[in-house]
């Protein structure tokens, strides 16, 4: 039963920040792996980037799109099974930065794996095999992003908003959330700040906001017991976005919605860890959880979990309830780590927006969240590190 506090009762309030402890505390989990998770070394791919190429500056002549929405049958469903080309692949890994000043560039790359394979994506890179559909119930095309009775909770209270995992959670200045992954780079949707086409107006002077308490701005917490968290915004000094999703309106899909945002002064917060997207199995209590700031429910940030529902190699498929301005949230779960021997959080995915999947004859709608693969792993750790040598899978 999901619980709502009245406006004026504090009591019930609080009944909700304890009740989102017991949710996030891992007090049922066990503190081994579970009997069915065998620990394997996965060896991970790495990008060999070209030279860039500059590039004409961007026109930012685009529009943002907050309720992104696509629609996928069978063939788009299974694209990811099918034996992809290594031309293809690569091309899709190559990637587009933009610079504060307007400028870009393009690097294309080359990947690299420790098996030799002759022209499509070796085993040890692919993502984890699909699974079958279990969700066969028909549903009537209408567009929804709340499923049922609305299941988020608001995240308040200083001590909330400044501790992890919602202390990771960041606005984007074109209307979107963002999920902290190093002390100077933050994850987003790629359709937060790029079209398919050209770069979004507000992609031009791109900034990053990161919630403030009122009271760490000199008044003191038993003064504004009512005030919304203000915001510091800090600019993005540049911005990566894969070419995978730079293909024009026609072939956007959900697949490469992802981007990266590099700012220009570190931050201080802490950040989560990246992880290649495991099966659900391998995800305790085969739950995904993210937060963000839904345009229904301005200036707050909004907490949310659910099972996952079905998962393709490139897309997860859930029905957690969100709302525009959710886009570009670190979709984030427990993964069992074996150096550490317990659970930990780490982002696994980002979460992109609404989809129509149409299989047998059936419409179904879930939301969706784009899924880390082994190359998008190895293309983000890139971005962020540079090298091959610190993007080893923990």
């Amino acid at each position: 039963m999901t619980m709502y506090p009245h406006p004026n009762s504090g009591l019930a309030h609080l009944s909700i920040l304890v009740l989102l402890l017991s949710l996030l505390l891992p007090l049922s989990l066990p503190s081994r792996a579970p009997p069915h998770q065998h620990p394997v070394h996965l060896h991970l791919p790495s990008l060999v980037p070209h030279a860039p190429l500059p590039l004409s500056r961007s026109r930012f002549s685009s529009q943002t799109q907050l309720d992104f929405t696509t629609h996928c049958n069978a063939s788009c469903y299974h694209k990811g099974e099918q034996e992809s080309r290594r031309e293809h692949l690569t091309e899709q890994l190559a990637f587009e930065t933009l610079y504060a000043d307007g400028s870009r560039t393009l690097t294309t790359v080359d990947v690299k794996d420790e098996d030799d394979y002759e022209g499509t994506i070796s085993p040890a890179i692919q993502p984890p095999p699909t699974r079958g559909r279990r969700v066969t119930s028909r549903h009537k095309r209408q567009k929804r992003q709340i499923y049922g009775a609305d299941g988020r909770f608001n995240i308040r209270g200083d001590h909330f908003l400044l501790d992890y995992p919602f202390s990771t959670a960041v606005r984007i200045s074109t209307g979107c959330t963002g999920v902290l992954v190093s002390r100077r780079h933050v994850l987003t949707a790629a359709h937060c700040v790029h079209d398919g086409k050209d770069y979004v107006k507000g992609a031009r002077k791109l900034r990053v906001g990161f919630l403030t308490p009122p009271y760490i701005n000199g008044t003191k917490p038993s003064q504004t017991p009512t005030k919304k968290p203000l915001v510091r915004w800090v600019r993005v000094k540049r911005t990566r976005v894969p070419k995978g999703w730079i293909q024009g309106p026609q072939e956007v899909s959900m697949d490469f919605d992802y981007a990266l945002l590099e700012l220009r002064w570190p931050h201080r917060r802490p950040f989560m860890r990246l992880s290649v997207a495991p099966s659900s199995d391998d995800l305790a209590g085969k739950r995904i959880h993210f937060s963000g700031f839904d345009s229904d429910r301005p200036g707050e940030l909004v907490y949310r979990f659910c099972p996952v529902e079905d998962e393709s190699n490139d897309l997860i498929y859930q029905h957690c309830d969100a709302r525009p301005g959710a886009s570009g949230s670190g979709v984030y779960g427990r993964v069992w780590d074996t150096a550490l021997e317990r659970w930990e959080r780490k982002v696994i995915g980002i979460f992109s927006g609404h989809q129509w999947l149409e299989i047998d004859g059936e419409n179904h709608d879930y939301n969706v969240a784009v899924r880390f693969t082994p190359l998008k792993f190895a293309q983000i750790c890139y971005w962020v590190h540079g090298n091959r040598v610190d993007c080893s899978q923990d």
